[in-house]
């Protein structure tokens, strides 16, 4: 086993007869779960080290076994939600994929090659002539094509070798996408237990939480948020979580004080990490505020133009498919608009997500906020669209439960915001829907430690 995870190998032998991993109501020891990887890597003998494997599936015993493998034979990992496996296909060519491994829920394994129709990019020779594994992660593609951001996997995997605590943690977070790993490792790497989760229905994750006695809840403000108007938290104990992390997309105001109100005894705490970066340590400032202290070890931090830049070790080689991101010093451009307080910073939004209202920037977060402390209004959406006079207007899609009819919760909204925002950062056009919509905005490149 290569030296860029004998350190979690030893782990395993340590933990040994420990519980690793819940999946469907099964309890897999670490003994289990080593015994595992030692059947792929024979299983694998063959596969050369710099080969790009795709590995399509969700979080189970056999395909955390199969990736920690796949590490070990320094292959170039490309994870991938089975769930998006129709829209993975533009992925198979744009990470250029010399294996696709699929791993079903049932554990049905397929084994298939991926004919390439593009040449060699010269990023993966950086990784093969380092002698580590790589790590593909792709951003959403909600504005287009999705990037695909290439990592030198034992630099993210580094900072699991210092030992910390480890609670009994739900993994919510996605198999594709570095938050849902990070947490994998992270509670592996510490000798903790992952319950792993079938669907993201509230009250079943509650159930799980009630069932298993969950500690963490590593999360998105989306779920929260349904969380709270399917009110499951009433049927279930939610007593055992100590601690609810959040991420992945702004969380507005209205509804982490709400939280806090809820779950008095129960810790929130806001996480900052990208794509290109990794998970970073952070603080709130404190457990109902929004402004958050990022950085930590192997991070630095500073704004530049209101602007969020951050300088990692565990950074990105690039992006497959895309322009450098980098400033010629080598400071990431994370696009986020902040505030900053001393060593905290409040994020603004996305600078891609700003409205120029006559020459004026608006954040829909603000808006957002604002609106959300209406009563009734379950979920808003703010969106620019084009103007001739002022090149763009503020508009709101509203999801709302109460009973005033549209027009008058319509009123109602502008009132509201005339009392608390300045005039331009009024909604011009405001629509009043009734089945759930996502925004646009929560398909970011943001994660969730």
């Amino acid at each position: 086993m290569s030296s860029n995870i004998d350190f979690l190998i030893d782990n395993f032998q340590v933990y040994n007869k420990d519980c690793a991993l819940i999946w469907k109501g099964e309890f897999i020891t670490y003994e289990h779960l080593l015994r595992r990887v030692e059947a792929w890597n024979d299983r694998l003998k063959e596969l050369e080290a710099g080969s790009i494997v795709g590995l399509e599936g969700d979080f189970s015993p056999e395909s955390i076994a199969l990736l920690l493998s796949l590490i070990g034979k320094k292959a170039i990992v490309v994870p991938l939600d089975i769930n998006n496996a129709d829209r993975n296909k533009e992925k198979y060519q744009i990470a250029q994929l010399d294996l696709l491994i699929r791993i079903t829920d049932d554990n049905d394994i397929s084994f298939h090659k991926v004919a390439k129709d593009l040449s060699p990019n010269e990023l993966y020779d950086v990784i093969r002539k380092s002698g580590s594994p790589g790590l593909v992660l792709f951003t959403s593609g909600s504005s287009g094509k999705p990037k695909a951001a290439l990592h030198n996997f034992s630099k993210l995997l580094d900072k699991f070798r210092t030992r910390r605590k480890a609670l009994k943690t739900i993994n919510f977070l996605l198999f594709d996408h570095w938050g849902g790993l990070n947490t994998l490792f992270h509670i592996l790497s510490n000798g903790g237990t992952v319950v792993i989760l079938e669907n993201r229905n509230p009250d079943y994750v509650c159930s799980l939480i009630e069932k298993y006695q969950v500690e963490l809840l590593p999360t998105s403000p989306t779920f929260l948020n349904m969380l709270l108007f399917s009110r499951a938290y009433e049927r279930y104990s939610l007593d055992s979580l100590k601690l609810i992390t959040y991420g992945a997309e702004p969380m507005p105001e209205s509804l982490l004080k709400s939280l806090n109100q809820i779950f008095p005894a129960i810790e929130f705490q806001q996480t900052y990490g990208l794509i290109e970066l990794g998970v970073m340590r952070s603080k709130s400032e404190v457990k109902d505020s929004l402004w958050v202290k990022i950085g930590g070890e192997g991070f630095e931090v500073r704004v530049v133009d209101n602007m969020l830049q951050i300088k990692s070790d565990s950074a990105m080689l690039g992006y497959l498919n895309a322009p450098s991101p980098f400033t010629a010093d080598g400071w990431f451009q994370t696009g986020d608009a902040v505030e900053v307080k001393g060593d905290y910073f409040r994020i603004l939004g996305r600078k891609s997500e700003l409205i120029n209202v006559g020459g004026e920037k608006v954040f829909p977060q603000e808006i957002e906020n604002t609106i959300l402390e209406i009563p009734g209004v379950e979920d808003v959406l703010v969106y620019g669209e084009s103007h001739p006079m002022t090149g763009s207007i503020v508009c709101a899609k509203i999801k709302y439960s109460g009973v005033e009819d549209k027009k008058k919760l319509i009123n109602v909204i502008k009132t509201h915001c005339r009392s608390k925002l300045e005039s331009f950062k009024i909604p011009i056009k405001i629509q009043v829907v009734d089945d759930s919509f996502e925004s646009a905005r929560f398909k970011k490149t943001r994660i969730n430690g």
